[in-house]
């Protein structure tokens, strides 16, 4: 299998869904969900029928598109007065509003005048969420490589380091093995650099970070990861970082600490790989992921630490496990309320953490796939805290 033979897989389960629903076709302008569907991400629009082969208008670069696209019908973005008999007798599409803005929306509706639009948001990320055997093995690929870094921490993390600088030596050996950078979510309002290094208390900084650990950041322009704070002894170190290969996004966390551990924190972090057990054995297909995020929120009131459950008290998160694959944060959310059940091929990134106001953040992530036998490990590494 690869990337052009999946795509056409991909366009055939989507037609299905739109024949279902009595739409003729799906318009898509999101670069990543193009890119899903055709193999590039040239700046470009994708026009799916119901029945029948997928158009794609490029707007730059053509001649880059015409290489990697695995449709056949590509074409130069049309003028305005062209668009619409492209469309003859099409009168209901889908598009994803999730990720449309007004103006654009405008844009098309004007273009297409007289045609309704329907939002299939669900449906799209929904297909998108279950992961084909090729995709299965980007993400283990992605696991080997960010793994590899990991395990080096220990041979350049020093007393005397600054976050930063123990982020910026993570990033050049990510970079070094290929890994490409770019961290995208699908959040209105949510961004992220790679990831974030945080140490003790400077890892408690509240922000608009939607995760249990947000890091001080370097500016009030940048207030997220890791920040100039040196980092010092018995503090736990908290590295969380992303690895991105051929699109496809591992997110892994691992901690450690020069000396020993608060007696505290090390009962968190090993309440946290209870926690991170007792959901990867129910990673099975069926299993309703509201029903996981409430066995991790009793496991941590068991313990007398729920106030300190995905964040410090105030800023707790309200997840502990999230959707990945081209995105980071694609479905399904192990969530209060997410009512869904888990589908075979799932892919999804376990993390419980703690946050202590007066000691920092500690936990474990691992990107897992939901299988028959429970949740199969993506991010390989052994989870034990590495002290120094």
């Amino acid at each position: 299998m690869s990337l052009k033979t999946e795509c056409p897989a991909r366009v055939a389960r989507l037609q299905e869904h739109l024949q279902q629903q009595g739409l003729d076709g799906a318009l898509f302008v999101y670069p990543i969900d193009i890119y899903y569907f055709t193999a590039t991400r040239q700046n470009s629009t994708l026009w799916i029928p119901a029945q029948g082969e997928p158009l794609l208008l490029v707007r730059k670069s053509f001649s880059r598109a015409q290489q990697e696209a695995c449709c056949a019908d590509i074409r130069p973005f049309p003028r305005s007065k062209e668009f619409a008999p492209l469309f003859e007798g099409v009168q209901k599409i889908g598009t994803t509003f999730d990720v449309m803005s007004v103006q654009l929306f405008n844009y098309y509706s004007k273009l297409l005048s007289g045609v309704e639009f329907v939002d299939i948001s669900g449906l799209n990320r929904s297909l998108r969420s279950v992961k084909s055997a090729w995709e299965l093995e980007r993400l283990r690929h992605a696991g080997r490589q960010v793994s590899k870094v990991f395990a080096e921490v220990p041979d350049f993390l020093r007393p005397g380091m600054r976050e930063v600088d123990l982020a910026a030596e993570f990033e050049v050996r990510l970079r070094k093995l290929g890994g490409e950078g770019y961290v995208r979510m699908r959040a209105f309002n949510q961004e992220l650099f790679m990831g974030l290094v945080v140490s003790g208390a400077s890892g408690n900084s509240a922000g608009f970070f939607d995760g249990a650990v947000t890091g001080r950041g370097m500016s009030e322009a940048a207030p997220h990861g890791a920040s100039p704070a040196v980092i010092e002894a018995g503090q736990p170190i908290l590295v969380d970082y992303t690895g991105v290969f051929d699109g496809y996004i591992i997110d892994m966390t691992r901690m450690f600490v020069f000396g020993r551990l608060d007696e505290k924190l090390q009962t968190a972090f090993d309440l946290s790989r209870q926690i991170q057990a007792a959901i990867v054995a129910r990673l099975k297909p069926g299993t309703i992921c509201s029903e996981l995020f409430a066995l991790a929120a009793q496991m941590a009131d068991e313990a007398g630490l729920g106030a300190y459950f995905m964040g410090q008290p105030g800023e707790n998160a309200k997840f502990v496990g999230h959707g990945v694959g081209l995105e980071l944060d694609e479905m399904l959310v192990l969530a209060q309320g997410f009512d869904q059940p888990l589908v075979a091929g799932q892919t999804i990134a376990i993390e419980p953490k703690f946050a202590f106001p007066d000691l920092g953040p500690i936990g474990i992530e691992n990107t897992f796939a939901v299988s028959e036998n429970g949740g199969e490990k993506l991010s390989p590494l052994a989870d034990d805290l590495v002290s120094l």
